[in-house]
């Protein structure tokens, strides 16, 4: 089965009518979407601020990271289910735009970064976690951070522009 193949059947499920039919499903899962996304967002901007040491110099990043990741896991967690849900009221429409696969992508990119950090700079925290300037690598790491989770913000609202009217 092709991917396009895939995406039809997708389209076709019962799921994905009701998704696509009903008053409230879509715009529910948008409003929790947004909402989610939100969340997560705030708390990925002030780390990467923190990062960058433009905001809370005095205060340990392990320290903030330990406070926020349970909002950051949480926010993200249902931010994907909710955002799979959407993908499902119209996936050959979702597919056929730019938007929504820039979207994956830069998706994809900022996940790779965390992953990089957490299994690079961010094991050996406790070396530079107190020192009064965060190292290069880490401001980096959180420059790159917020310009990708921006531009999936931006992608998926551009997704909305594309899509042709129900």
């Amino acid at each position: 089965m092709s991917f396009d193949h895939f995406l039809h059947w997708l389209a076709d499920t019962q799921f994905s009518s009701v998704m696509r039919d009903s008053l409230w499903a879509e715009p529910l899962f948008e409003t929790v979407h947004v909402l989610t996304l939100t969340v997560f967002l705030g708390f990925t901007l002030f780390l990467d601020l923190r990062m960058l040491d433009v905001v809370m110099r005095g205060k340990p990043l392990g320290r903030m990271f330990e406070q926020m990741n349970p909002y950051l896991f949480g926010g993200f967690a249902v931010m994907i289910v909710t955002g799979v849900l959407l993908f499902t009221a119209d996936p050959v429409s979702f597919w056929a735009t730019i938007f929504f696969k820039l979207k994956m992508i830069m998706l994809a990119l900022a996940l790779a970064n965390v992953l990089v950090f957490n299994y690079t700079l961010g094991k050996r925290m406790g070396e530079w976690d107190g020192k009064p300037s965060t190292p290069t690598g880490v401001k980096i790491t959180g420059l790159v951070s917020m310009i990708l989770w921006i531009s999936v913000v931006a992608a998926g609202r551009g997704i909305a522009y594309a899509l042709p009217p129900p």
